[in-house]
């Protein structure tokens, strides 16, 4: 699937001379993928089940506290004490271990899902097969075929299905966004570093994990994405990982370069093995100046900060990503980073995994 019309795939080359008609024509680019629109209710309460009450989940909640006209309706974790404990912290009138007794509820109009990887694609189909509307958090699947598996239900019920790609919402990557698309920056470069210090099964919180993280399926889907979305469709993507944890199984360190339509490419440096500055930081080369993104917060080449708060209503990602949700749920339309819109960087990502098994 391409993420870019065939008009703007067709005569582009890889030089400096594509990169300008690019960013003209991304700002133009219809919707990628089928998506049915729905009837309009601006004024609809939007009731929520959230699925997965660890570290990540409560950022969800804390966000869904700031959004006018949202009910959290439901709270669904691994164990019924940590379910009930939250679902009193943020006055969800239900709680359970089971993800189906949320679905049932017709007091439950979406889902956000926060549940371990390796859930996501099957729970976001339950979501849909049960009517409800869902947000899936990154990544969408650990596999090509389910993340294909995931979009093809969400054709056949016309539902909203949203994939947490945040980079896409950060106020940081929002203000690169919008110079690429008013023709003030060509991408030439991305540099990015993931690290982590995570030699042990740990959350964001430092509490055990009853699932595996993934530098490639989870971490990498953040950039390979993002560098599609301000550089164009990714055409050659290329990995090398390091010696895998004798006990977790995976690689604890790794390395990705890409390439896009427009000639742009991008190195990324992963690690669970960095014992320094954690997070992700991406620093953007362009033909009218450098920027580093760390988070929410932006500063140009020679760091000097640029003020983002203007960009959007809040300066939080996890908060602007679930409003877009419930405004597209509201709205009847497709949402920025939709599942049609995020599946190409599975396709990347499936691409990655091949490369890395075939010298394993």
């Amino acid at each position: 699937m391409n993420l870019l019309p065939s008009r703007l795939r067709e005569g582009l080359g890889v030089g400096q001379s594509a990169i300008p008609r690019l960013t003209r024509l991304l700002a133009q680019a219809p919707t990628p993928g089928p998506f049915r629109k729905r009837e309009r209710n601006l004024e609809r309460t939007m009731r929520i089940a959230l699925a997965g009450a660890g570290a990540f989940g409560e950022k969800h909640l804390d966000g869904l506290k700031n959004i006018d006209g949202v009910e959290i309706t439901s709270i669904i974790s691994r164990t019924a004490e940590q379910a009930a404990a939250v679902a009193a912290k943020y006055g969800a009138k239900h709680s359970s271990t089971e993800l189906a007794d949320a679905l049932a509820r017709p007091d439950v109009d979406a889902v956000i899902l926060c549940t371990p990887t390796q859930m996501h694609a099957a729970q976001a189909i339950a979501c849909m097969d049960a009517g409800k509307h869902v947000q899936v958090e990154i990544p969408l699947a650990d596999s090509w075929a389910d993340a294909q598996a995931v979009l093809d239900k969400q054709v056949e019920t016309g539902l909203t299905c949203m994939v947490g790609h945040t980079r896409r919402f950060n106020p940081s990557h929002q203000w690169v966004h919008n110079r690429i698309l008013a023709g003030e920056l060509n991408i030439q470069q991305m540099d990015v570093q993931t690290y982590f210090f995570r030699r042990k099964n740990m959350n964001a919180k430092g509490e055990p994990r009853s699932w595996t993280d993934h530098l490639l399926w989870h971490h990498a889907a953040h950039t390979v994405d993002l560098f599609a979305y301000q550089a164009g469709r990714i055409v050659q993507a290329n990995a090398i990982e390091g010696p895998h944890h004798p006990d977790l199984g995976i690689a604890m360190d790794m390395s990705i370069q890409l390439r896009s339509e427009s000639g742009a490419i991008c190195t990324l440096s992963l690690s669970f093995n960095n014992d320094g500055p954690l997070g992700t930081f991406f620093r953007y080369i362009g033909d009218t100046g450098t920027y580093i993104a760390r988070y929410d917060d932006l500063v140009n080449g020679k760091e000097e900060p640029i003020d983002v708060s203007k960009v959007a209503v809040s300066m939080n990602g996890i908060e602007l990503q679930d409003r877009e949700f419930i405004t597209a749920i509201r709205e009847g339309r497709e949402p920025n980073s939709s599942v049609g819109q995020v599946l190409d960087c599975y396709r990347v990502l499936g691409d990655l995994e091949l490369q890395l098994n075939a010298v394993r």
